[in-house]
């Protein structure tokens, strides 16, 4: 064998053994809906019944005084065919103060909701135990990063395939 072949053969294998070592180096992802996580952990726990029902509670508060504006909308419509300006102007007040009480309304139930919601979700014993799981799927699967799907700045697409979701919940057992 000549030096020339030899030169080759060496490289050859030196190549190989590169791309062997940068094949193991490879980051295998995958993704987590923890928003789905949360609902399935949390379904059938009080705070989230709780939580549902002020929701519920809310949006009915909404849509009565929604039909309340659209009713006296209609009577200032009727009343300003017939020019009776008196009434028309009465509607108007009456209604530009209902609307700022929905509008306050809104304002004051979104808050109380958005802080019952983060109260459920800064819940310990939950994250630790789904800390645990993943690290679990993770090292089981080969997974060096798992992204999360609500914080989305960074996961413009992914394939379904790596999404891990069906398989915490599972291991949450729920």
């Amino acid at each position: 064998m000549n030096s020339f072949t030899k030169k080759i053969i060496t490289l050859a294998f030196f190549a190989a053994v590169s791309a062997a070592s940068f094949a193991q180096q490879i980051t295998k992802f995958a993704v987590v809906d923890t928003s789905r996580v949360y609902q399935a952990y949390f379904r059938n726990s009080a705070p989230v019944r709780n939580y549902e029902s002020k929701k519920a509670e809310f949006q009915n508060e909404v849509t009565k005084r929604t039909e309340e504006l659209q009713k006296l909308h209609d009577r200032r419509i009727e009343a300003s065919k017939k020019n009776d300006q008196a009434t028309v102007t009465r509607l108007e007040t009456e209604i530009a103060s209902k609307q700022q009480f929905l509008q306050e309304y809104t304002n004051a139930k979104n808050m109380e909701l958005v802080s019952l919601q983060k109260s459920l979700q800064s819940n310990d014993s939950f994250y630790k135990n789904l800390q645990s799981k993943l690290s679990k799927i993770a090292e089981g699967g080969g997974y060096s990063v798992i992204l999360s799907l609500q914080q989305a700045n960074g996961v413009l697409w992914y394939s379904k395939s790596v999404d891990i979701t069906d398989q915490v919940i599972s291991e949450l057992g729920l």
